[in-house]
């Protein structure tokens, strides 16, 4: 039987010029390529959602740099192996001059005494390393080992990055697709190239049945049904509408159009995503909890999934609608950007800069500046914005809770005595 690669093996880029959808890295004068090209190339991590093509970045760059290319799974990889590895380039160095990039796939998962093994030899630069990580490494790398490497961060792929990619692998295959067909399966890759080449080459093979043309039943099937049937207008349509419902406060029509995303295959990532930015853009502090509800069903999505996690967005969707709504943080924050952007200064009044360190009183750093927690009720006047800037950028709104703070707030400073506390 004739075997033939996976489309997202066949089409894995050869140069640096072959990579689609990372143009603020690897295209032409960025910075990235810049360091690779020039064999300037430093231990670095690629930071990114799967299905970026950290892998294949990892590898152009080394080539570029001349660099001997060696890769470990942190998954199937422990102490030993990693040594090994170590002494071989350290070996490759002597003998024959050769420098070597130890790529570390899922870095995130060495343990702490797996990762101090590098410590060593990225600070020395015998050995240039490039880990490659989905979360986020400042919470999952060691601080020593991330104080000796740079960080790169991928993005998901654009619309247009993935069309790129269908169209490529089509013009491998000799196929051609529908339109509507294109729209579908381009959505449902939720950025990950990879996801969208590996579909497509399930479609191609259902395509070659009817001429080669990828049709959107033939997407459907290759994704188990789980695609956007509606056409790109109809779909963003529905998400405004499901987002103004929620906004509208009307837990009826919210619940209808997220199971309408739902129910024509729209990522449950992102409309997670979409409840936590809504409330602090339509709730905000008229209800602290909102905020709380929203991140919470997000983590859930990560954790438990479809189909059960429509439980979770169903409830999140519920309570923001029922919550008090208020615009007053996303006002205050259009405010404030407005004032720097058209030119309010932002340098930093002399009593308010740092002043623990040696001479920083000469130069008036933190000088006049009063502890609030020297007064009674923990505040006093005194000025934080920069000379010039009258402030005014937020208005409560007239809700209940949001109102009750600002009382607070209000009656801290009418109910100000006295001097500071000796």
């Amino acid at each position: 039987m004739r075997r033939i690669a996976p489309l997202a093996e066949s089409l894995r880029p050869r140069s640096l010029d072959d990579v689609v959808g990372q143009d603020h890295l690897v295209g032409v004068g960025a910075p990235l390529r810049q360091l690779a090209e020039s064999q300037s190339l430093k231990s670095l991590i690629l930071w990114g959602p799967a299905g970026t093509g950290k892998t294949t970045l990892a590898r152009l760059v080394a080539e570029a740099a001349a660099l001997n290319f060696v890769t470990l799974s942190a998954v199937s990889s422990g102490v030993k192996d990693v040594r090994e590895v170590l002494e071989q380039a350290h070996q490759r160095l002597a003998e024959h001059g050769a420098r070597t990039c130890l790529f570390i796939d899922e870095v995130h998962r060495f343990n702490k005494s797996q990762q101090d093994l590098l410590l060593p030899v990225t600070e020395s630069g015998e050995v240039v390393l490039i880990g490659a990580t989905t979360e986020n490494p400042y919470f999952e790398v060691n601080a020593a080992l991330l104080s000796r490497t740079t960080l790169w961060r991928l993005k998901p792929h654009t619309r247009e990055s993935l069309t790129t990619l269908v169209k490529r692998g089509l013009e491998a295959r000799g196929a051609s697709i529908a339109e509507e067909a294109l729209d579908a399966l381009v959505q449902s890759a939720e950025g990950d190239g990879r996801g969208v080449l590996t579909t497509l080459d399930v479609a191609l093979v259902l395509a070659s049945n009817h001429d080669n043309v990828v049709t959107l039943d033939d997407v459907g099937a290759a994704r188990d049904g789980r695609i956007i049937h509606q056409s790109q207008d109809s779909h963003y349509d529905q998400v405004s509408a499901f987002i103004k419902s929620i906004r509208g406060s009307d837990p009826d029509a919210a619940l209808f159009w997220l199971v309408t995303l739902l129910e024509a295959g729209e990522s449950a990532r992102f409309l997670a995503r979409r409840l936590v930015i809504l409330a602090s853009e339509d709730i905000g502090i008229a209800d602290g909890n909102a905020l709380l509800t929203a991140e919470a069903a997000a983590r859930a999505v990560e954790f438990v999934g479809l189909p059960e996690a429509r439980l979770t967005l169903a409830h999140a969707t519920i309570r923001l609608a029922l919550s008090p709504k208020s615009n007053s943080v996303t006002s205050a924050l259009g405010a404030v950007t407005s004032a720097i952007r058209t030119g309010a200064s932002t340098e930093v009044p002399l009593h308010l800069r740092d002043g623990h360190y040696r001479s920083a009183s000469d130069l008036g750093h933190g000088v006049g500046y009063v502890y609030p927690h020297d007064f009674p009720r923990n505040w006093v006047e005194q000025r934080y914005l920069p000379d010039g800037v009258t402030g005014g950028f937020f208005e409560p709104s007239s809700q209940s809770s949001e109102s009750r703070l600002v009382e607070i707030w209000r009656s801290i400073q009418e109910g100000f005595q006295g001097p500071p506390v000796e």
